[in-house]
């Protein structure tokens, strides 16, 4: 497994945006080609423009098929024939059109296994290759890993969102990934309330998700007040967070985590992950735009692949279990302590 060279599809993203740029920067290393095989789904007419306008100088192998992907190239799969006009910073109908035909023919090929992981580069209304109810928005760097209980709403419709089974779902999910895609053996998730002060979604929602959660055998604990979370540095006694909405989430990571970022979906078959930055309009065809949440990217998404690999082998050959596990409540109790403190009054600590 560690010598196999992972196919790492990568869609264009919006074309008068900072998708190619950073693309071809991450691969002008050629050393990069030495543990994948880059396939880009775009155009090759407008790969050419923007290589030319910012004189990168990335090489690329032209094919028709994933099929035909050279291992040791960059391949550019051409996934329409028109031309499309390029008007950097300038998001328009065609271009975003020419970010839907990549996308379409990525969904198709990676439905038929004819690549291993997708990176999507940034389009400023990303079409979505997963089904939203069925994942779990992930971003995460080397500081903190967040996930997102909803998404893309009003913030007078998240408290009307938040159910029980909702957090619970995604609770178990976020566990499964973090030990499935990250390898991590036992992990620890802190959920987070949704008031700044303790009110009836946390007593009647968020607190019975987290039992729940605690009787299904994951380490869950909460629910925490997001600015004293954050504030007082808690992530760091955390493999994760679940935050209950995007802003309470979103906020705190691009804090965090400035020099990168990389978004992941969580809970389905396939390996989909994205820098976690837009399109970059204001510096797109400048040649500013830096690879480094793109590069993350690519490598996050090998990283799971053979995380899932290494995960699941010993699943299709279980041995059968000599022994009963012990259950070890010291970690639950310590964190439980912090979390219920948080909702004390002055008088109560």
């Amino acid at each position: 497994m560690e010598d196999k060279k992972i196919r790492v599809a990568i869609t264009h993203g919006d074309t008068n945006g900072i998708g190619y740029e950073v693309i071809l920067k991450a691969f002008e290393d050629p050393t990069m080609l030495e543990f994948c095989t880059p396939i880009i789904y775009g155009s090759s007419k407008v790969a050419s423009y923007h290589r030319k306008a910012m004189e990168l100088e990335t090489q690329y192998n032209v094919i028709s098929k994933a099929e035909d992907a050279h291992p040791n190239r960059v391949n550019l799969l051409s996934t329409f024939d028109e031309e499309v006009k390029v008007e950097f910073g300038q998001p328009t109908a065609e271009s975003a059109e020419a970010a839907r035909k990549a996308m379409a023919r990525a969904k198709e090929d990676l439905q038929k296994g004819l690549f291993d992981v997708l990176v999507t580069a940034p389009v400023q209304s990303a079409p979505n290759p997963t089904r939203e109810d069925k994942a779990l928005t992930v971003m995460c760097s080397d500081k903190v890993r967040i996930g997102l209980v909803t998404t893309h709403l009003p913030i007078k419709e998240v408290s009307q969102a938040i159910t029980v089974e909702k957090i619970v779902d995604k609770g178990t999910i976020f566990h499964t990934s973090l030990r499935r895609d990250f390898r991590i053996s036992s992990p620890r998730i802190a959920v987070l309330a949704l008031n700044p002060q303790p009110g009836t979604e946390e007593e009647q929602i968020i607190k019975p998700a987290v039992e729940t959660l605690e009787k299904n055998g994951i380490q869950a604990f909460g629910p925490y007040v997001a600015d004293e979370f954050f504030g007082k540095d808690m992530y760091y006694d955390f493999d994760g967070v679940l935050a209950m909405y995007d802003d309470q989430g979103v906020v705190p990571f691009k804090t965090l985590s400035q020099e990168y970022g990389v978004k992941l979906k969580a809970g389905i078959s396939a390996v989909v992950v994205t820098p976690d930055h837009g399109p970059a309009f204001d510096i797109a065809g400048k040649g500013e735009a830096d690879p480094q949440s793109m590069l993350h990217a690519i490598y996050t998404a090998i990283d799971m692949f053979r995380h899932r690999a290494e995960y699941d082998a010993p699943l299709g050959n279980p041995l059968p279990k000599l022994y009963h596990e012990k259950r070890e409540d010291g970690d639950k109790a310590r964190f439980a302590i912090r979390a219920k403190d948080q909702f004390k009054t002055p008088l109560e600590k």
